[in-house]
Parts: C-alpha cells; structure tokens; sequence
C-alpha cells in the first residue's frame, strides 16, 4: 500500500475509533442525563403513558394526574391549590420540563426510581397499568395557608419559611406573589407558551422562589451572627458596647448612624441586640474580625450546598475586604446575603440549643398501593454554637420581641425574635422587612422566617417590626394550635 493511501486508511480508522467512542459516550456515559432532561420529549411520552404518581401533605393531595383523551398523553397533571403549594410542588409541564418536587423526586413520581423495580416486575407479570409512586411532603397544610394569606392579603412581595426546628422538616414554604402551575400542565401547546411567555415577562417574578432561590441583604437580623461570634470570643450578654447615636466608619468621612440617629438605649450585649443598636454591632465585627465572622456564618449554613430536595442559593458574607466593609457586615448590609431559608435556619438553631438540622421537605415516598419506600430521617449539620451559647442569644432575642412593635402579639406565648431593615438598591428607600423568631421560647417547636419586600405597603417608613413581624406571629400561632 502506498503512502498517500496509508494515510487515508489511517485517517478513516482514526474518525471511526471516534465516532465509536462518541456513540459509546452518548449511549453509555451520557444515558442517564440525556433520558432524564426535563425537555426530553422522548422520554415525556413514555412517561405520560403511565399514570404519574401523587405529592401529598397533611392527607391533602397537592397535585395529581387524570386521564384525559389525547392523541399523545394519558394523563395531565392537576394542582387543586395550585398557587398555595407552587414554591414546594413546582410545575410539570409537556412543553415546559418541571422544576421543585416535581423535578427533584421524579423517578418517584414517574416510576422509574429503583425501590419500585419490584412493583414494577409485578405489573409486567400481572398485565397491570405501570404507575407512578407517590412523595408525602413534611409541610402542615394549616400552617402553609396561614402564612400565604398573611402575605398576600395586603399585596406584600416576600417569603415566609416555617421549620421545625428540632428535625428540620419544613412546615411552610410560601411566596408571593405565586403562580398556577396548571396553566402549564395543558396539553395545548398554544396555551402552554402563551401562560410561559405571560409568567417569564411578569416584572414580579411570580416563578422565582423566593425562599430558596432569591438571596436578600438580611439587615439587623444578621446581628444574631455578629452576637454568636462575639460570644464565642470573649463577650458575655452584660459586655459593655458602643452606645453611640453614630460613628464614622475607619477611614472614611462616612457616617454609620443607628436607626434614627438615636443613641442606642443602653450599654450592654443583651441591650444592643434588643434595641438593634447599628453602632454597637458595627464595632463588635470590627473586633471580631472577618475570619471569625465567617466561621461563625459557615457554622450556621451559610456558602453551604444544601438540596431539601430542590436545590438551595448559597447564603454569603461578600468579600469584606476592608474594615469598613466589616463594619457593615456585621450589620447585615453591604455584601451580605441570604435566602429566606437560610435565616429560618438560623433561627431555628438557637432555638435548637445550637444544634443546625438539615432542612428536608420530604416525610416519606410511597409506592402506588402507599406502601411506605423511605420515611423522614433528621440530619443533624452542624453544632452551630454550644447549647450555653444558644441559650444566651435565645435571652437576648426575648428581650428584642419585647420591644419589636406590630400586631398579631401572642397572650401567654414567650416567643423569641429578631427583625431586620435591610436598605437595598433595588428600590431607593423603600427597605425589605425581616422577622426571625421561634417559640415557645423555652421549649420551641416551630422557627420561622418572614421577609417582605421593599417596604410592604408602608414604603420607606417600613421595618420589619411593623410590616413582617404581624405576618411571623401568626404563622406561629398556626403552628401552635397544631396546624396539620
């Protein structure tokens, strides 16, 4: 053989070793991901020629499917409180792929999950119709309705996230505004991209959730981090701290006022926190120093990856690259950032003795007769802070509830809290409300986190005291009255 054609002959062998190494890649390596993309159409008729499998809560079903006459699909998927439940249900669309539970447990819910593969045998001998397993949420109905009408009773942007905070389960989970995920559950291709189209341009966001996906400067509520670290490193509640009406950031001409340009109303750790005293805390950061501040932040979640299935924005600190930055950190301004998750989970382990427990939205998965596949099983973080250290910061935020303003004060219930107003550049002047509290104070069952954007109905006179924290205590009542 000649060498022009050795070289051809080369050439062909080296393009067929490819190409069969990109067909083995494809089939072999790429298998899984490619038959499990949500806009995998292949893969969606297969799917919706078996009946898909039910997300419940509370012996409530949260979404459904139901045959239908199509020339393609077996089924459509149904939502009754479509807008309630979408931050937990998400969608599942034809056209559209899926997002939230719908997503994270789809092998569940469309059958092909390995812990069914015996059902699935029994079906195959038996001539019976494949169906879809089922995934019972840990949300409490009750207390999911409460928070939703709460926020948008009065037309409020927000969040508002329940926890249990000694398992971690997730007993709410609300947004808003929301969205009906069955305007996308159509089998009419016209309709679906009509309401897609409607829901991306809507300027309010009604597809983001915000309690998972949206990060937010955390304002004063952050200064349960700053406290943490400052007992952790030499402070004690009675420590004497900056009481200052202002201070000039180092290094600057910048002023850093408390709320009010007010001197803060007393001298000590505890007072500081009650009162929310900018100064104070400012200064604490400053001494505590940015490694400190971060590890104490880290201890607590934050910049940790975390799915509860659907997957989680990481919370962060910015880069705090100078001592003013710092200053302002510690104060839950400037860079810092945290989902509405996260915040009930720092809540929630104060309340916990210290003690971060994963937060989970699924009690259990279930095979299509309800057999029981898995159940809830709590798991444990991280030990944010000493039991001695939550319980001094639990002391300190019952004294911030005594002097947090707004309705909805429970007769009889000590609860814990913290607010926050957290300045932002979205909207100028107009600020996002916090509240972060738990209770009973002594023996807590349920944390919670309410965020209300850009100032609710009150504009810039807004705080969270006034705008958020009615909403957070009367998502606490629901919990203890035992909302199922």
């Amino acid at each position: 053989m000649n060498k022009p054609l050795r070289r051809v002959a080369l050439a062909m062998m080296v393009m067929v070793v490819l190409l069969m190494g990109n067909a083995t890649y494809v089939q072999v390596i790429q298998a899984d991901e490619l038959r499990d993309h949500p806009l995998n159409r292949r893969t969606m008729y297969e799917e919706n020629s078996r009946e898909r499998g039910q997300i419940i809560a509370g012996g409530q079903s949260l979404a459904s499917s139901m045959p239908i006459e199509h020339d393609r699909y077996a089924f459509q998927r149904t939502y009754p409180n479509g807008p309630l439940y979408a931050p937990v249900t998400g969608f599942y669309s034809f056209f559209y792929g899926s997002n939230g539970v719908e997503r994270a447990e789809d092998k569940i819910l469309n059958g092909t999950d390995d812990s069914l593969a015996f059902g699935q045998l029994s079906d195959m001998i038996t001539g019976n119709k494949p169906r879809g397993g089922s995934v019972e949420l840990t949300i409490k109905p009750a207390i999911q309705q409460v928070a939703y009408e709460q926020l948008t009773k009065q037309g409020f942007h927000g969040s508002v996230v329940a926890l249990d905070p000694k398992t971690g389960k997730v007993l709410a989970m609300v947004n808003a505004p929301s969205y009906d995920p069955n305007v996308l559950a159509t089998t009419n291709n016209n309709d679906a991209a009509a309401e897609w189209k409607k829901l991306n341009d809507n300027s309010d966001a009604p597809m983001s959730n915000r309690a998972v996906s949206e990060i937010y400067p955390p304002g004063s509520t952050f200064k349960l981090i700053t406290t943490a670290a400052a007992l952790q490193n030499g402070y004690n509640p009675n420590s004497q701290v900056e009481a200052a009406a202002s201070i000039t950031l180092p290094g600057t001409n910048t002023q850093l006022p408390n709320y009010g340009s007010k001197t803060c109303a007393g001298n000590t750790l505890t007072q500081a926190l009650a009162h929310s005293c900018n100064t104070a805390f400012a200064k604490i950061a400053g001494e505590v120093g940015p490694e400190k501040m971060r590890e104490t932040a880290a201890a607590f979640g934050f910049g940790q990856d975390l799915a509860i299935p659907m997957n989680v924005a990481k919370s962060d600190l910015g880069p705090m690259a100078d001592t003013p930055s710092l200053y302002q950190s510690g104060i839950g301004q400037r860079d810092v950032r945290v989902t509405p998750l996260q915040n009930a989970m720092m809540a929630a382990a104060i309340a916990n003795d210290g003690k971060l427990m994963k937060p989970q939205l699924v009690e259990a998965t279930r095979s299509p007769d309800m057999a029981e596949l898995s159940s809830f099983q709590s798991e444990e973080m991280n030990q944010a802070v000493s039991p001695g250290v939550a319980r001094m910061i639990r002391d300190m935020m019952i004294q911030s509830e005594k002097n947090t303003k707004g309705g909805g004060k429970i007769s009889g219930i000590e609860i814990a809290s913290k607010t926050g107003t957290a300045q932002h550049g979205d909207v100028k002047d107009q600020p996002h409300g916090w509240y972060v509290a738990f209770a009973p104070a002594e023996n807590p069952t349920i944390a919670v986190a309410v965020i209300v954007e850009n100032g609710g109905d009150e504009g810039t006179e807004a705080t969270g005291g006034s705008i958020a924290a009615p909403i957070g205590r009367e998502v606490i009542r629901a919990g203890l009255q035992g909302g199922g």
